[in-house]
């Protein structure tokens, strides 16, 4: 396995990396202050290509290499987590699911917009009462002559409500057969009547993000807008989110990254006792473990990726780098506000965002409970 980037790669993880340190680095802590969403950030990227990495290009994409898209992830939450991920709801669940499952006129009319940087994807899996659990899912859609009428709830829908919102992929049962439930994945625009969301909602962190709840009374959409196979919505979900844990993993490989780079410089600043607290060994080996994991997280995301591109199985991988990464984010957040001390309790210095922000990696996506339970169904427990 050759670890060493192409020039395209090479080319976007600069691009990416010289964007956060440019546009994103001076302006996020006015974000994440006012929580108010980086309209200005995103319409930047969408030019730039960003948008649609991993996106067939004769869809407005712009390049189908996987591990391109990881590596513009990691550089941008370098700087700034809130920002990757929005990236990461747009491509890896509203992007890639019509993609995947999407007919050629769903592609061209919902999948072109959202390529193009131009429109935002979403995608509406979670709900009060249905989250790991996601075969409990209650909202209903019902076909009635030409249109489906969907009535139900979902919460925690990320990119949801934002005005580059083009609409939102929802899961909805669909059908009941021997008493089981069958769903069924379709797309709400946004503007629908009848579909309606809340407020974004107040999170302890990722306070620039869009976080709401969707609620569907009676609304209406064509019987066209149903995504892939009726009743095979539960299977294409899971196949999104193989995608999505990795691509989640890239974002938390970069707020760790970001942990490390913050405290590697506030401890060469920091002088306590004569000396730079760097000189203090039980520092060095907190920077040590934080190097350490971070490397290891980065092998693996490599690997699972090279998993991908190769077609080859990938899920009990996908698992590993999302349950390991994300776990790795915890620690080097903690670790980074206990080198920086009372000041990591600030906001004025990054390492406070990353611990407020860190949380959601290990939840989102799967929870770090439900990867072990499919890294361990993958061992054939």
């Amino acid at each position: 396995m050759d670890f060493n980037l192409t020039e395209e790669q090479r080319m976007i993880k600069d691009t990416a990396a010289e964007f956060a340190k440019k546009e994103i680095a001076p302006t996020v802590a006015d974000y994440y202050r006012e929580k108010r969403f980086p309209y200005e950030l995103i319409e930047k990227m969408g030019r730039l290509g960003f948008l649609g990495l991993s996106l067939p290009p004769e869809y407005g994409g712009s390049t189908t290499d996987f591990l391109s898209y990881l590596i513009a992830l990691v550089e941008l939450s370098t700087v700034d987590a809130v920002v990757a991920n929005i990236m990461h709801t747009s491509i890896s669940l509203g992007g890639h699911s019509l993609y995947k499952f999407g007919t050629e006129e769903q592609k061209q009319r919902w999948l072109t917009p959202i390529a193009r940087g131009e429109k935002l994807g979403s995608f509406g899996l979670t709900e009060p009462n249905a989250g790991s659990d996601a075969k409990g899912t209650q909202t209903r859609a019902v076909l009635d002559g030409d249109e489906w009428v969907i009535n139900g709830s979902k919460n925690f829908i990320s990119n949801s409500g934002t005005k580059m919102t083009l609409g939102t992929i929802i899961t909805a049962v669909t059908d009941i057969e021997d008493g089981k439930k069958k769903i069924s994945a379709i797309f709400v625009p946004k503007d629908t009547p009848g579909f309606t969301r809340s407020s974004n909602l107040e999170k302890i962190g990722w306070n620039h993000a869009d976080t709401r709840s969707l609620f569907f009374e009676d609304v209406r959409v064509p019987k066209e807008n149903l995504i892939g196979a009726r009743g095979e919505g539960f299977k294409q979900f899971l196949t999104v989110l193989n995608i999505a844990r990795i691509t989640v993993g890239a974002t938390a490989l970069g707020l760790s990254q970001l942990c490390l780079n913050e405290s590697l410089k506030y401890s060469k600043e920091r002088i306590q006792f004569g000396q730079p607290i760097s000189k203090f060994q039980l520092v060095q080996a907190k920077l040590a473990e934080m190097a350490t994991e971070i490397e290891a997280a980065r092998q693996l995301m490599h690997y699972t990726a090279w998993l991908v591109q190769s077609g080859k199985r990938f899920i009990k991988e996908a698992s590993m780098f999302k349950l390991f990464v994300s776990e790795t984010a915890h620690r080097a957040a903690n670790e980074a506000v206990q080198i920086h001390g009372g000041y990591g309790f600030t906001m004025e210095y990054p390492v406070a965002r990353a611990f407020r922000d860190y949380k959601v990696m290990e939840i989102g996506d799967g929870t770090s409970e439900i990867q072990k339970l499919i890294i361990a169904r993958e061992l054939g427990c």
